[in-house]
């Protein structure tokens, strides 16, 4: 076994050991939030005619949440994780270390991933006895899935990297992912709004994750899954090679 690779499952064990020893905020917690949020807008939406036939709104809310915890909690994974080594000093481990970017990109994002998916099923679980949920084209669910928890770990890397205190992460969750996450489609088509912000959803990106990842469940979407696939694996590329570039130069990490 090679330095690195030992490194790579060394750096990856303690990511998940990280996040699994606080079980109760990091999945049970977002779990609990986004079933409150299903329970409260199907009270009072549930009679709202859904944007697909035969649909139910509730059914159609239910991936919409799913995909926004994924979101929300795969850029604190990796985020708060970065920013803790910056600011309590233990990064010089990490930098004394044979790990290229590349381990460190890996490792980091494999750990979100891991944590998100365990929110996910146990969202998908604990609705089960409630709402039924098709899955006409699961491949494509997973898809989207993989991609929009990739880019959201990526983007807690990139966040993490330029921030220099606890507060650039909190402007950064505050005024860049919760406003996309709830501007993406979670609680409405977008076909429902007027001109204008109907064609500023086309140009965000969670948008395309969330309505990839709803077809995935129904087999329809505001549009085609392959412009959803197209961004939404576009957007994992453009900030993964961002990512890698900060990395591999240590930009903000060796001072």
């Amino acid at each position: 076994m090679s330095a690195n690779t030992l490194g790579f499952r060394t750096l990856l064990k303690k990511e998940v050991m990280r996040f699994w020893s606080v079980l109760a905020q990091t999945v049970t917690a977002p779990v609990i939030t986004a079933v409150l949020y299903l329970l409260v807008f199907a009270q009072a939406m549930g009679s709202r005619p859904s944007a697909y036939e035969g649909i139910s709104y509730t059914q159609f809310l239910l991936p919409g949440l799913i995909m926004m915890a994924v979101l929300q909690n795969a850029f604190a994974n990796t985020s708060s994780s970065l920013i803790q080594s910056k600011m309590m000093g233990n990064i010089v481990f990490l930098l004394m270390s044979p790990l290229g970017a590349f381990e460190w990109f890996g490792a980091y994002v494999l750990a979100a991933l891991f944590r998100v998916t365990l929110v996910a099923i146990t969202m998908l679980v604990v609705t089960a006895p409630f709402v039924h949920l098709p899955f006409e084209a699961p491949l494509v669910a997973i898809a989207h899935f993989l991609l929009a928890g990739g880019s959201l770990a990526v983007l807690g890397l990139i966040a993490a990297i330029l921030a220099q205190k606890f507060d650039h992460i909190a402007t950064f969750t505050n005024f860049f992912i919760t406003p996309l996450s709830f501007l993406s489609g979670v609680f409405y088509s977008v076909h429902s709004l007027p001109p204008l912000w109907y064609t500023v959803s086309h140009v965000n990106p969670f948008f395309y994750m969330i309505d990839g990842f709803r077809y995935g469940f129904f087999g329809h979407a505001d549009v085609s899954p392959a412009m959803s696939l197209a961004w939404s694996g576009g957007f994992f590329l453009a900030t993964s090679a961002f990512c890698l570039f900060l990395l591999g130069r240590g930009y903000r990490l060796r001072n």
